[in-house]
């Protein structure tokens, strides 16, 4: 049996912003699990994370540090079969960035979610894209997930080297069944389309974009300097 699962993706800048209005823009998404980039990482994240969690009306489900600050979230029908964090490999001079992965069942159908967000320089971008994609396989193959879905900030754009590299793989949500905006930076003067949500060929893309029919507009402004992306699909 299809499950209509709603995943949203959200850089909340280390929760440095309005944090009410953070909570009031995923809450109003109603998303039964959140890939979140830019997670509290330093003294205190682990607390940090269950705070933020809770006033999502969610729970963690992996992440955090240990990923870079990627985070998985989940709602109380959401079941979690297996996790993964890890590190992608790190250049010296630039951020270490992460991912964190999970096997998870709504109903009778699973899938692996993976939250992630790719370096500001180019060379190590591109190289980084097909790093995910490989992590993503190799984890959905140990759990036997055939539907994969891979979300987060990917510091580029549609038509870019990385972006074409996993939509060689993935479909592009946003190009399936594009609702709302599609530009997701910045939070007050969008003008680009850096976060994104790649589903496997066999998920169904009921919606994606910036949800703007859902989420208030000063609310989306004071959260982050980032807007949220929101997929509703069929498994």
């Amino acid at each position: 049996m299809e499950e209509t699962v709603r995943i949203l993706t959200y850089n909340v800048r280390s929760l440095r912003d309005d944090r009410a209005a953070l909570a009031r823009v995923v809450r109003s998404c109603a998303p039964d699990v959140v890939c979140v980039q830019e997670a509290p990482r330093f003294f205190g994240w682990r607390r940090a994370a269950l705070a933020m969690a809770a006033s999502f009306g969610l729970r963690v489900v992996t992440g955090g540090a240990d990923a870079s600050g990627n985070l998985l979230l989940a709602g109380p029908e959401v079941k979690v079969d297996a996790t993964q964090v890890l590190y992608l490999k790190h250049r010296r001079g630039y951020h270490l960035r992460g991912m964190a992965l999970a096997a998870l069942r709504i109903g009778d159908s699973r899938f692996t979610l993976a939250s992630t967000h790719l370096s500001m320089n180019l060379e190590q971008r591109v190289h980084q894209a097909g790093e995910v994609l490989g992590h993503l396989d190799g984890f959905a193959e140990r759990n036997q997930t055939k539907a994969r879905i891979l979300a987060g900030d990917f510091n580029s754009y549609p038509g870019s080297i990385e972006w074409n590299i996993i939509t060689e793989r993935l479909n592009d949500a946003w190009m399936l069944a594009p609702v709302g905006d599609e530009f997701t930076s910045t939070g007050v003067n969008p003008y680009q389309r850096l976060d994104a949500v790649f589903v496997s060929r066999d998920i169904h893309v009921v919606r994606a974009g910036v949800p703007t029919d859902l989420i208030s507009k000063a609310d989306e402004a004071l959260a982050t300097d980032h807007r949220p992306v929101l997929a509703v699909v069929r498994i």
